[in-house]
């Protein structure tokens, strides 16, 4: 894991070398693969089991088992606060890493919830909020994710939340560059949910390890400023995606989301050139989390395959 000393020496250094993202040349045979691998990967993101996770039905060193065994998907979106205290442990973190690696299954990000706002006003406890972030980048370069979830939580008008809140975000990814994990913000409530102003806050950054997690439902802004267009909030954040999160919470008979065209959220999705890991994340009540679960990951998949000649 690296040392904050360590992280803050070589800032002053700075940074040199290649790029982040480095251009390769597939061969054919490269080319040929891509050609036949699916649109996305299908993730399960833990909160999908925070009912049997709360009472104890589950454990967090369970939960990756559980994601492939009882629903057949092979990576997982942690949370922190499953695992916060244990994780203090290095030797818990370990086993967590070895769990999936033996069993075959890929970590992809950890959620960050209750570490400080990161765009608070207080530049102490701003800079608290960034520094308490950096074990969660130790601890996914542990595990072999590629991101930690952020809040961009603020205060103020809409450019005073923009500045704060990117000033964190900007201390907090270049930590987390120099282990090569993104930081990356989901539309969680408040202003964050208003796709226009998180957008601007990711070109403030203007970072390439600082990106978005584009949530189908958290477009909720509040009492004083309503719901956003789902729509056009997903298309506004996925320039910036690294991640995406498919809320769900109600079916209907033929197995779609009542509230939600899930084919039109996933055409904006895949139309942005992106093709990486695409999570579950079950919230709804009528059914249970495992069928809420299964409804959500089979509509993915009907989804992709009506999807796949489009994109080919």
């Amino acid at each position: 894991m690296i040392d904050r000393r360590d992280f803050m020496k070589r800032s002053a250094l700075g940074i040199a070398g290649a790029s982040l993202f480095p251009m390769a040349c597939a061969s054919g045979e490269e080319s040929a693969m891509a050609a036949t691998a699916p649109l996305f990967q299908i993730s399960l993101a833990q909160w999908s089991l925070h009912k049997a996770l709360n009472a104890k039905e589950l454990t967090n060193l369970e939960f990756p088992i559980r994601a492939r065994d009882a629903f057949g998907i092979h990576a997982v979106e942690y949370v922190n606060s499953f695992m916060k205290e244990e994780s203090k442990d290095p030797r818990y973190v370990v086993e967590l890493k070895n769990i999936c690696d033996n069993e075959g299954i890929t970590s992809v990000l950890i959620m960050c919830d209750g570490e400080g706002r990161l765009g608070d006003p207080d530049d102490a406890a701003r800079l608290i909020a960034v520094e308490n972030h950096y074990r969660w980048v130790d601890i996914a370069k542990e595990l072999g994710c590629h991101s930690i979830r952020v809040n961009a939580s603020s205060e103020g008008d809409w450019n005073t939340q923009r500045d704060l809140a990117a000033d964190g975000l900007s201390k907090l990814t270049e930590f987390g560059a120099q282990a090569e994990i993104n930081v990356i913000v989901e539309n969680h409530g408040g202003i964050s949910s208003n796709g226009k102003w998180l957008s601007e806050v990711m070109r403030t950054v203007n970072n390439p390890r600082c990106g978005t997690l584009p949530d189908f439902g958290n477009f909720n802004m509040g009492e004083e400023m309503g719901v956003y267009d789902m729509y056009t909030g997903v298309e506004e954040l996925m320039p910036f995606a690294k991640g995406v999160s498919a809320k769900s919470h109600n079916f209907d008979e033929a197995g779609n989301e009542r509230d939600k065209d899930y084919m039109r959220l996933l055409r904006i999705v895949l139309n942005a050139g992106y093709r990486g890991h695409i999570g579950v994340e079950f919230e709804g009540s009528e059914v249970s989390e495992a069928e809420g679960i299964m409804l959500t990951k089979t509509l993915l998949e009907r989804c992709r395959e009506t999807l796949a000649p489009e994109y080919v």
